[in-house]
């Protein structure tokens, strides 16, 4: 028989899950009833963001043994560690993509996912530390759906905030009750997160880090070995758990890629920035902010009881959680100017894991976890004081809903071409697409060709990433004019099988330049497929 307190323990999650649920599809409509119809296929990240979480559920699915092996940069391997990998995503999507195979499907329910688990991971963690379900609900809601999310609809990484709240939740029973089964619980959460977003994984350390010495300080427990023990463990726990998942990228940093601080310097944040919102309540403001430096703007309800929050505290708990939430607030603040306001340079040489990162305007995400901790507090307080004080605080739950309703900007799916469909159906073999496009008219417009993979999942000699490796670039200008001698000596040691031409790419001078081209070399091309835009090809032989 369930006891009484575990019973109400499970309907409470049961209450806030739906709520969550709820909250999640109201403010993405319509994303949970079209969800393998809209996205942000009109953008070049949103156009990766939809591969590379496909990439990685399909490879779940199929060969797990070779998930960083992407079908990008053909032959390269390990060419999903070129960007961020967003295997949790992934991973939160593999049902969907067993059951659809359809890459809007599979990246829509992760992200309707990951908003969903924020605002629950969210509401217990104030609900433990401030001690009130209304402020909890209160703050879940600006935490969870804050501008600077919607300001990143098309990158699904930046998205995937769930851990830190719930890694927050786990630091805050360790210190309650150090014992080093909670430190495991700790270092696999930080885990998860950083294996949902890079960025978002390295921010955790450092609030884990920051909120382990002020918590020692405020508690006095520089000499308590349990607590030390319980946090060595997290440590050693999330550095073991994350390794195997590093090694990629660590081939990557041999290889002399890392971010410099003159690329952090130029994607700061600005003062606009912490006013800067697309929501239906805030874009009026736009026009008159001069340009911004990313959508940094926490909201109407987290920053005024956020900042109420700073003065709020009654209690020694409550003033802990102004200490830990109030500085971490300041502090990412600080640091999401970049390398000019001084913090970010200072920390840039001492913690390599920033070397990862180019930009600084993300730790404004931390900027409104923490406002919206800290209006816990406050709402805490108001409610408390007030007669109707629940009747009041659904009252500032809905207006916090209604405040961030926000433009997603969606696109419909782009439908599968036909020659997509024709070439999963051939023997497989490595692809080629052209237009080859080259770096003065834009490298990212590969990203077409690597969502329209996920209908194949051929190995593409194309390619787009972070990362680019050097051969790319020495042989991108011979392969633009394909087909052409010079391109097929490059293609021959990859055996490379088929090719598309896309004419829709051309203008009329360089159509009638490739079709002439193709006419000198057709005895090395075995038509298959065509249509009024589309040609496909294999490739049954190279010119000696």
């Amino acid at each position: 028989m369930i006891a009484r307190s575990n019973f109400k323990g499970i309907r409470e999650l049961a209450l806030v899950l739906v709520a969550a649920a709820i909250v999640t599809a109201a403010l993405t409509y319509p994303i949970a009833f079209r969800i393998g119809e809209v996205g942000r296929a009109d953008t070049a990240d949103g156009q990766y963001s939809l591969w590379n979480v496909a990439w990685v559920s399909h490879a779940l699915l199929t060969d797990p043994l070779h998930l960083f092996d992407a079908n990008i940069f053909y032959p390269h391997r390990g060419t999903l560690a070129y960007s961020e990998s967003n295997l949790g995503a992934g991973v939160m999507g593999v049902g969907m993509y067993w059951a659809t195979h359809n890459p809007y499907a599979t990246l829509n329910f992760a992200a309707l996912l990951s908003f969903a688990l924020t605002a629950v991971g969210t509401y217990y963690l104030v609900r433990y530390v401030i001690e009130d379900r209304r402020a909890a609900a209160v703050s879940a809601i600006c935490f969870a759906f804050c501008p600077h999310m919607f300001g990143h609809m098309a990158e699904i990484q930046a998205l995937m905030a769930l851990g830190i709240p719930f890694s927050m939740l786990a630091f805050h029973r360790l210190a309650d009750r150090p014992t080093p089964g909670r430190g495991a619980v700790l270092g696999l959460l930080m885990t998860g997160e950083a294996l949902c977003s890079g960025y978002y994984g390295v921010f955790v350390v450092f609030m884990i880090g920051y909120a382990v010495f002020v918590v020692a300080a405020t508690r006095g427990l520089w000499r308590t070995a349990a607590y030390w023990l319980s946090i060595a463990t997290g440590a050693v726990v999330a550095i073991a758990a994350v390794a195997p998942f590093y090694v990629p990228y660590a081939r990557i940093r041999s290889l002399g890629f890392a971010r410099t601080l003159n690329d952090a310097g130029r994607f700061v944040a600005n003062w606009s920035a912490y006013f800067a919102s697309s929501a239906y309540a805030h874009a009026w403001a736009l026009p008159f902010l001069p340009p911004w430096g990313d959508v940094n703007f926490p909201g109407i309800v987290a920053t005024v009881f956020g900042i109420g929050g700073f003065f709020a505290a009654r209690s020694r708990r409550e003033r802990e959680v102004v200490v830990l939430y109030g500085g971490m607030t300041l502090l990412a603040f600080w640091m999401s100017f970049g390398p000019s306001a001084g913090l970010y340079a200072v920390a840039y040489k001492i913690v390599p894991m920033l070397s990862w990162l180019r930009t600084p305007s993300r730790f404004g995400l931390i900027v409104a976890f923490g406002l919206s901790m800290l209006a816990g507090l406050s709402v805490k307080r108001l409610l408390t004081a007030t007669r109707q004080g629940t009747l009041a605080g659904v009252g500032l739950a809905a207006f916090a809903v209604a405040e961030l309703l926000t433009p997603l900007g969606l696109s419909g799916a782009i439908p599968v071409a036909r020659v997509y469909r024709v070439l999963a159906s051939l023997p497989r073999g490595p692809v080629i697409e052209m237009p080859f496009y080259y770096p003065e008219v834009g490298l990212y417009q590969h990203t077409k060709y690597m969502l329209a993979s996920t209908a194949h999942w051929m190995p593409l000699v194309n390619g787009y990433s972070d990362y680019t490796p050097p051969d790319f670039y020495d042989n991108v200008m011979t392969l633009a004019p394909f087909p052409s001698r010079e391109a097929m000596k490059i293609l021959e040691p990859m055996r490379v099988r088929y090719a598309i031409l896309h004419l829709y790419g051309y203008n009329t001078r360089n159509r009638y330049d490739a079709w002439e081209r193709m006419a000198e070399l057709s005895q090395y091309f075995r038509p298959i497929y065509s249509d009024d835009s589309t040609q496909l090809f294999e490739i049954v032989g190279y010119p000696k």
